[in-house]
């Protein structure tokens, strides 16, 4: 029994090894996405629905020049005083040009204390970042802001 085990193991070695050898195996690249408008747009929409996403309320700090795109500082506050009838229900990040357009979701509710989150994110380039809250009253709020990225991130290759 153990002598089969091993003939059919030195078996497909030397088939995988063979087939290598003979250039049978192909190199795959992996790419990323390109992202469109589009997409964008369906993730906006994703979240908010119809509903109207108007400016004001929230505030989204983040560096408007940064030399690496791998490790983007970024604060979003919102506007609010976190009671039990008037709170953030929840925060939303989105990019235009990466290959997910949706950085993140942050849930909160009046307990949080303050309608504020931060992190590092990625940027594949230059581009624009939105945040949008939506309020207990169901409103939508936004702000963007232009991010000029000199060394990108997410547009690596694989080999």
């Amino acid at each position: 029994m153990a002598n089969s085990d091993h003939t059919t193991r030195r078996t497909f070695l030397g088939l995988a090894g063979g087939a290598a050898v003979l250039g049978a195996v192909p190199i795959v690249i992996v790419r990323p996405a390109e992202a469109t408008p589009a997409m964008l747009s369906a993730a906006i929409r994703n979240v908010v629905g119809e509903a109207d996403v108007r400016t004001g309320k929230v505030k989204l700090d983040i560096p408007p020049l940064v030399e690496n795109g791998n490790t983007v500082p970024m604060t979003v506050s919102v506007s609010s005083p976190m009671t039990a009838n008037e709170y953030v229900k929840s925060i939303h990040v989105f990019n235009e040009k990466n290959p997910q357009p949706n950085i993140g979701n942050f849930y909160l509710g009046p307990r949080a204390g303050r309608a504020q989150v931060s992190t590092r994110i990625r940027l594949a380039d230059s581009q624009k970042v939105t945040a949008i809250a939506r309020l207990s009253d169901d409103s939508f709020w936004s702000a963007t802001a232009d991010v000029v990225v000199t060394l990108a991130a997410c547009t690596e290759e694989a080999i």
